[in-house]
């Protein structure tokens, strides 16, 4: 009954709606009426309106039949207006479908758009339901990260912490879950992977321990030298006062690439405090700070945590002996350099002093006896091997630094509480090896400085160098005291060089002679007669070998008569610096005297007559850069670069030459210019050169101007008028013969004392002359004045007719 009930309502509801709409569209504008007509579309009951729509249709049909009858006319043109209507109404019903399908289409992607929300909203709901399990699960996880995290920082007793948390507190709560699980089960695995990656720590540690060993050796032993130089100040005997000199003058020399290797002169400060010998429980400090050795500590206590202390101490023990055999087997090559000595003894120290820190640090871990027992086999290993690589040794200096570092080594080992007589017996033995390698060594030495030498005066900018210089050998000269600055020492650098490698031979001899116990006499004599072989044999050698090699130059021989001149007037400071050193004065009765004097009077001769030969050996290596285009059509403005650079060459060399004897310089410079001369003829004259040009002629003319004019300014005084000059005269006379083309003057006046030509062979002049005429007879650039080119041959080969004729009737 409701149902027939509403349904009654809803048609009478819509039948109502029907009839406004109705009476809209008969009352509203034609058009206006598509809202109206909307509002039918909009309900679902446009089936009905129709019906509606004819009924009424139906009845003004009738009406307007009614009306028709009294009002034809007008009914006419009602019913040609409804036709109208009619059309429109058709035209709007196409309309509105075509919208209702376009708004159908439009819905499919609304319902596909919905669809897809509909999926996020379920993902949404997964995804929340997600993150409150997470919640639950993200601290196991992060507890298992830390745990590995730890694990691989090595932490491993923070781990075992967290393992034991992880398994007690945060895995129970999420049981049920697999991966929690899997957990569990492997949480015995991980207590065992901690001890194994414990041990693999320790193994780690144990492998680098020696290169910690070395810096911590190397830091004790810097620390026992300190405590060494402190006694020393205090109980130096008076004779060996000369250490202190020793230092200062090693200082003061350093600018000269003096070094002194020895470790005595290393002033690092150390940071391990060695204590009184006697002190054996007093932890040394350094050690520490060197080397981490939580991984001991972390181990030991993991071990121990695991009930496996003992098993962790054998191990330990076991590879530390292993390890010191390592370290007490030295290099082969150990005797080569006084490095490999200190690495090794730095490796034995820093093996010891870790040894006596985890005896102080740890409870057990190793004890003394265990020490006493490594120190044993150290002290014969090292030993044996100290004999060994000891008689190797061909450098003084090493032989003199290895007795100073095997003494520190000692000294350190001694601070430990450790006995080493035995090492200081044993230097007894490599006392002998040093004074025969000593002159071997300086004589190296020497050739080093010879070598490297710049041979030039040493420059000084300001007065501060001067008297650094001054400083390091002995020289006055008031004159070039009295010159500004920038300014020149008259010798080269070897001269201070020598000097000082002079007095640090002196000093190597001494030094070894520290602790040996000898009388001040003995050390002096034996100092004097060193330096004597030194001197006579080794630098003379060296010297001599300088002067007579090929690559000596004119700069560097001259250089050295003035080295050589400075360091013979040294030689009296020399025998004072030994006096001083020694405390022994020089009129004792069997005080040797210096032989230096005449060491370097015969280098300053042999370097006399190397110079005449070497000028004109240099000479010819710039000869050999002449590159002449003797096809040339027209000078070059200028004389040839090789030449230029030759005159440079003597104007610098003769320049140097001032600071020798007159006679010398005079002699090399005139020979020079002779060999110059007759080198430049030979040039010219040479069978390679079969033709050349008067252009080629002229740029030589410009070469031989630039020697004519070198010789005219007067590079080395002393010669009268142009003496120098007269070098050049048979050059000059053969060039001003070609280039004026003054063959008339030359046939007529030859053979007169008078003759302008005077100097000009025959032969030489037919010679330059064919070598004219090829060039004439071949070269095609005025092959269109043929007249002039024929004429010019003509008269070529007059002249070198009346040459040959002049060449026969001499020969005649």
């Amino acid at each position: 009954m409701e149902r027939g009930k509403m349904a009654e309502l809803e048609s009478l509801e819509t039948a109502a709606e029907h009839e406004r709409i109705l009476r809209e569209i008969e009352s509203t504008d034609t058009a206006c009426i598509g809202p109206t007509l909307r509002s039918v579309y909009d309900g679902e009951e446009h089936g009905r309106f129709m019906e509606k729509l004819e009924a009424r249709i139906r009845n003004h049909d009738r009406e307007i039949e009614k009306m028709c009858n009294f009002h034809y006319q007008g009914f006419v043109d009602s019913i040609t207006e409804l036709l109208k209507v009619r059309g429109e109404a058709q035209k709007l019903k196409h309309q509105v479908t075509d919208t209702n399908r376009k708004l159908q289409s439009e819905g499919k992607e609304l319902v596909v758009a919905m669809e897809e929300l509909k999926q996020c909203r379920l993902q949404q709901r997964n995804i929340s339901s997600t993150v409150d399990k997470l919640t639950l699960c993200l601290p196991v996880l992060e507890m298992y990260s830390k745990l590995r995290e730890q694990m691989k920082s090595k932490r491993h007793y923070p781990a075992l912490k967290t393992l034991e948390h992880l398994e007690h507190t945060y895995l129970p709560q999420v049981s049920h879950y697999r991966f929690c699980k899997i957990m569990v089960d492997n949480i015995p695995k991980l207590r065992e992977e901690i001890k194994d990656v414990s041990m693999s720590d320790l193994k780690d540690f144990l492998e680098s321990i020696r290169k910690h060993s070395d810096k911590i050796g190397e830091t004790a032993m810097k620390q026992a030298q300190q405590q060494r130089n402190l006694d020393n100040i205090v109980s130096q005997h008076p004779r060996i006062g000369g250490g202190k000199k020793y230092k200062k003058d090693v200082c003061a020399s350093s600018d000269l690439e003096v070094k002194n290797t020895s470790p005595m002169s290393e002033q690092d400060s150390g940071i391990l405090d060695v204590e009184d010998e006697d002190d054996d429980d007093e932890e040394v400090p350094g050690a520490q700070d060197l080397v981490d050795f939580s991984p001991v500590y972390r181990c030991l206590h993991i071990y121990s945590v695991l009930g496996a202390r003992e098993t962790f101490e054998n191990y330990y023990r076991k590879q530390r002996r292993k390890q010191a055999r390592l370290v007490l087997q030295p290099p082969s090559n150990m005797h080569e350099t006084l490095d490999g000595y200190r690495k090794y003894f730095n490796q034995i120290v820093g093996f010891f002093v870790v040894e006596d820190h985890i005896l102080h640090t740890t409870q057990g871990l190793v004890n003394r006896a265990y020490i006493d027992e490594l120190w044993e086999m150290a002290l014969s290993k090292t030993i044996a091997a100290l004999r060994t690589h000891s008689s190797y040794c061909s450098d003084p200096n090493l032989v003199l630094d290895l007795k100073n570092l095997i003494v520190l080594f000692a000294d350190t080992l001694q601070g430990y509480g450790f006995p080493v007589n035995q090492l200081f017996d044993m230097l007894l033995e490599i006392r002998d090896q040093y004074s025969e390698t000593l002159l071997k060594k300086w004589s190296g030495v020497f050739r080093n400085i010879l070598d490297s030498d710049n041979y030039s005066p040493i420059p000084v900018a300001n007065e501060e160098l001067y008297k650094k210089i001054i400083g390091q050998f002995p020289f006055q000269d008031p004159e070039l005291e009295k010159q500004p600055f920038p300014k020149k020492f008259p010798f080269s650098e070897f001269v201070p060089k020598v000097y000082n490698q002079i007095k640090e031979f002196i000093y190597a001899c001494l030094k070894f002679s520290e602790d040996l116990h000898l009388s001040s006499t003995e050390v002096d004599d034996m100092i004097r007669k060193s330096t004597n072989l030194l001197l006579t044999r080794m630098l003379s050698n060296c010297l001599q070998n300088v002067i007579k090699r090929r690559n000596t130059g004119l700069t560097e021989l001259v250089q050295i008569i003035i080295n050589t001149t400075h360091l013979e007037k040294s030689c009296k400071f020399l025998e004072e610096f030994i006096t001083n050193i020694t405390n022994v004065l020089p009129e004792t009765v069997h005080t040797t005297k210096l032989y230096g004097t005449t060491t370097f009077k015969d280098a300053r001769h042999a370097a006399e007559e190397e110079i005449y030969t070497n000028l004109n050996q240099k000479i010819d290596q710039f000869l050999q850069l002449a590159d002449y285009d003797w096809m040339a059509a027209e000078p070059g403005n200028k004389a040839s670069d090789y030449l230029v650079d030759l005159i440079a060459f003597l104007r610098s060399t003769f320049a140097v030459f001032t600071h020798l004897p007159g006679k010398v310089a005079q002699t090399a410079c005139m020979s020079a210019c002779k060999h110059l001369s007759t080198s430049l003829m030979q040039l010219l004259l040479e069978a390679e050169v079969r033709q050349l040009t008067l252009g080629a002629l002229q740029q030589f003319n410009l070469d031989v101007e630039e020697c004519e004019q070198f010789a005219r300014s007067g590079p080395v005084p002393g010669f009268q008028g142009d003496t120098l000059q007269l070098a050049f005269i048979d050059l000059r006379q053969l060039l001003d013969l070609f280039i004026q083309w003054d063959w008339s003057t030359y046939l007529a006046d030859y053979g007169q004392p008078t003759c302008r030509y005077l100097r000009v062979n025959p032969t030489t002049a037919l010679i330059l002359l064919e070598k004219m005429k090829d060039t004439s007879r071949k070269n095609n650039v005025f092959a269109q004045f043929r007249k002039n080119e024929r004429d010019k041959q003509k008269l070529i080969d007059t002249v070198a007719k009346q040459l040959r004729s002049l060449i026969n009737s001499h020969h005649l």
